[in-house]
């Protein structure tokens, strides 16, 4: 993957980007993490998408500013994020938050959206689960053992966490103003609307991926977001905790391909 910057509203935003189709392809990542959250299924995108991967305003290694981190804020960025790289046309895949600000965007521009692929993402849950909570904590003190400890109950499935992802995590949180970030956004999202108008709003095709044993946000909640999209799929990964594209990376793409060139 290539690494590459572009300034959005005098903001340095890092990207990463593979394959060069003319289909494109955008990846946007969780709370707390970074476009190499999807390390393991870029290769496998790559050969039919022009494949996109910003760290998202305030995570990762893109500027930090202080600002209100609401999903105004973060869908405003995505919207600025595609055209100064003029993409007018693409397929969108959020994780978690990501999935969140996926459907913020989206439901305002979905002529832009060709279809859209959420994968375990906020939004319903009100309460915290002791796993987000987990992440929550090794999130504002960083360390390798609580960063350890988070990854491993968010993994779901009692495996070891590769020892990279454990250290950038703990070196991105230990950036300036990546703590005041994470912590605007938690508050932005307790404070935001219910979804359900906007999530009826959507008419991109959608599919829904979920990891059976994801103790970050249960499947419970699926549910609520299969019912409101009108045209709208859903698979379980089975075994699979929060990030399923991590832990079954060829399975999320063979799903997600299928889903695609239907």
């Amino acid at each position: 993957m290539d690494e590459k910057f572009v300034e959005i509203n005098g903001n340095k935003i890092r990207y990463l980007e593979s394959g060069s189709s003319k289909h494109t392809l955008v990846l946007i990542h969780g709370l707390g993490a970074s476009s190499e959250r999807w390390k393991y299924v870029v290769p496998l995108f790559d050969t039919d998408f022009r494949v996109v991967v910003p760290d998202i305003i305030g995570f990762g290694h893109s500027d930090k500013p202080l600002a209100d981190y609401t999903l105004d804020y973060f869908s405003n960025f995505l919207e600025q994020f595609l055209t100064a790289l003029d993409i007018s046309n693409t397929v969108i895949i959020g994780s978690s938050l990501g999935g969140q600000i996926a459907v913020e965007y989206t439901s305002t521009h979905c002529e832009s959206v060709e279809k859209l692929i959420l994968v375990s993402p906020s939004g319903m849950m009100k309460q915290p689960t002791p796993a987000l909570d987990a992440y929550i904590m090794a999130a504002l003190y960083p360390n390798e053992q609580s960063a350890k400890n988070a990854f491993e109950t968010m993994e779901g499935s009692g495996k070891s966490i590769p020892v990279d992802i454990i250290h950038e995590f703990v070196t991105r949180m230990k950036l300036p103003n990546a703590k005041l970030a994470f912590m605007s956004t938690l508050l932005g999202l307790k404070n935001s609307n219910s979804m359900i108008k906007k999530l009826e709003s959507i008419s991109s095709p959608t599919l829904i991926i979920w990891g059976t044993n994801d103790p970050v946000i249960p499947i419970a909640f699926a549910g609520e977001f299969v019912s409101a999209i009108k045209n709208c799929q859903f698979y379980e990964m089975n075994t699979c905790g929060h990030t399923p594209y991590v832990q079954e990376p060829e399975k999320f793409v063979s799903y997600v391909l299928k889903f695609l060139n239907n």
